[in-house]
């Protein structure tokens, strides 16, 4: 029997006591935050096998290499493994000058003593302290009221500045009121400046408070009004850190962190392709390519981004989802005909100059080759869904060959239909294939091995036509080369066609030095095409005309 879904499911998140909405006045964000990586422990947390100690050190090295200045490396006290791999990174120097570590520690006494063994003597760390407030923690798990859990904080708080002034090291603090969208908004800040009040940061050593949705359960606006909220009233705000780490139980996770920064915050914790508990954190890959979308250099790397997708699933053994932004096999695809046509011809916009710097090929919200993706392998492919201007696309790219316009359709139909036949993708060399059978090497009915010309009030010709392994020297006379052979076959087969369309062009794809040749006879009512590709021109224009004039015979006979 279906649930009374009104009954079932209370609105269960709290709005702060005063909304306010300045952050929708904004269009766009207009400086990358603070990136924190919480890969190797929100993320390592929960793979179904947590990576190794070499596994960690391999992962640590690619986020520096992305650009990463603050990382999560563990939770040192939950297992023999998360303090090995710290004691690792300190002791054998691993950490860059510019470089901040970050652990995480509740707020229970035995495990912050365990965490400031596992962290001494770093150059600079954060220690992450949290404790749960939410209304359902409280009475569920912790059976506290909110005086009691409000002390676990400042508790854990003066723990912390205790054990730091005693620790050889470099340490900042940053506290997560954990549950926070099940919390009362005012009563999280109130816990916050408390536990703010016993660190009293300045400008020359700030906090972070970091609000985490750790169970997304309101839409993105609710979670921009609370973090305007604490923007606009924490003490201390000059010298707060303020940070987000969303998580997407709604899938939300992107607009909780792009309308957190809006709202004010100044740091984001998440991973790569948005690794994590249920349906994982905020994906930092896609904010920050949102922002280059919006002009906005992040700060982060993501040049190459196959290198990085390949190193993160070989190590989490997790697998990038193919439509996932920017990152995943299919995000710059278009298998639709009239997309690929649109592509094509943005990119041919483009590479006339008449789109200046600006980046605006359409259905390409950015330009694959700024994520190391490549044009010919990535944008356009070909399926039975595709159109003659994909398949233009594929065939100038990969093998500079320039389609006259009145070719495509045909040769588009003829590409397609074979796939939708196959019920398969064609790759490029697929269609390219298929593109030789049919225009550039079937002569079923004869050919032409031999031409002599003589320029005599004109050309004359002397024509060699090979059938059926009998040849005949036809001699015929034409206003140029093409004319005369073309006159010869005509006179041979008793056959009458016009010489509608001649195309020719470098290709400029593989051998500079060979040139491309296309003639569409017209026949009746039907255009017969023909290409010919030789280093010679002449032979090439020859060999477009034998293919096309065979298609007529063939068309004669039937």
């Amino acid at each position: 029997m279906k649930s009374n879904y009104k009954e079932k499911y209370v609105k269960p998140y709290f709005m702060p006591p005063v909304v306010t909405y300045d952050w929708v006045k904004k269009d766009c964000i207009e400086k990358p935050p603070i990136w924190c990586s919480v890969d190797l422990r929100d993320g390592n947390q929960a793979l179904i096998e947590p990576m190794g100690l070499e596994e960690k050190l391999e992962f640590f090295k690619l986020l520096l290499e992305v650009g990463f200045k603050e990382i999560e490396v563990g939770f040192p006290a939950a297992s023999e493994t998360e303090y090995n791999f710290l004691r690792e990174l300190i002791e054998r120097n691993m950490i860059p000058d510019d470089v901040t570590i970050q652990v995480l520690t509740q707020a229970r006494e035995h495990i912050i003593k365990k965490t400031f063994e596992a962290v001494k003597g770093a150059p600079h760390a954060v220690v992450h302290l949290y404790n749960s407030t939410s209304v359902a923690q409280r009475e569920q798990v912790f059976k506290k009221s909110k005086e009691e859990v409000k002390q676990l904080a400042v508790d854990g708080a003066k723990l912390l500045k205790e054990l730091a002034d005693e620790t050889d090291g470099n340490f900042t603090f940053e506290y997560s009121p954990e549950s926070f969208p099940g919390t009362e908004v005012e009563y999280a800040l109130e816990v916050c400046n408390a536990v703010l009040d016993v660190w009293k940061p300045d400008a020359a050593r700030k906090a972070i408070i970091n609000i985490p949705t750790t169970v997304q359960i309101a839409m993105p606006h609710v979670f921009a009004a609370q973090i305007e909220y604490f923007h606009k009233n924490l003490k201390y705000r000059d010298a707060v850190v303020l940070s987000v780490h969303p998580h997407n139980d709604r899938g939300c996770g992107i607009s909780d962190a792009e309308f957190g920064i809006l709202a004010g915050a100044d740091r984001v914790e998440g991973t790569l392709f948005g690794n994590g508990e249920r349906t994982g954190n905020v994906d930092i890959v896609t904010v920050a390519m949102n922002m280059v979308c919006h002009g906005v250099d992040p700060g982060l790397d993501f040049s190459h981004i196959a290198k990085v997708r390949e190193v993160y699933e070989r190590l989490t053994g997790m697998h990038v989802y193919e439509r996932t932004p920017y990152a995943g096999d299919l995000v710059f695809t278009a298998f639709s005909g009239s997309h690929q046509d649109a592509i094509s011809k943005g990119m041919a916009w483009r590479k006339e100059g008449k789109s200046g710097e600006r980046w605006e090929v359409p259905y390409l919200p950015i330009d694959p080759v700024d994520l190391g993706r490549e044009y010919e392998s990535d944008v356009i492919r070909i399926n039975s869904q595709s159109g003659k201007g994909g398949i233009s696309f594929i065939l100038k790219q990969n093998f500079g060959i320039s389609l006259p316009d009145k070719m495509k359709e045909e040769v588009g139909y003829l590409v397609k239909d074979v796939s939708d036949k196959q019920h398969k993708e064609l790759s490029p060399e697929d269609t390219y294939r298929i593109f030789k059978d049919n225009y550039v090497n079937r002569k079923p009915v004869f050919d032409i091995p031999e031409c002599h010309f003589k320029q005599v009030n004109g050309i004359l010709a002397e024509v060699t036509i090979e059938q059926e392994d009998k040849k005949q020297v036809i001699e015929t006379a034409g206003n140029g080369r093409l004319d005369a052979v073309s006159n010869a076959i005509k006179k041979y087969f008793g056959i009458e066609y016009t010489l509608a369309v001649y195309e020719e062009h470098a290709i400029s794809k593989g051998s500079s030095s060979k040139a491309a040749a296309y003639v569409g006879l017209v026949s009746g009512d039907k255009t017969f095409w023909g290409v010919g590709i030789d280093e010679d021109i002449i032979k090439s224009s020859i060999a477009a005309l034998v293919i096309a004039s065979n298609k007529v015979v063939e068309s004669v006979r039937r």
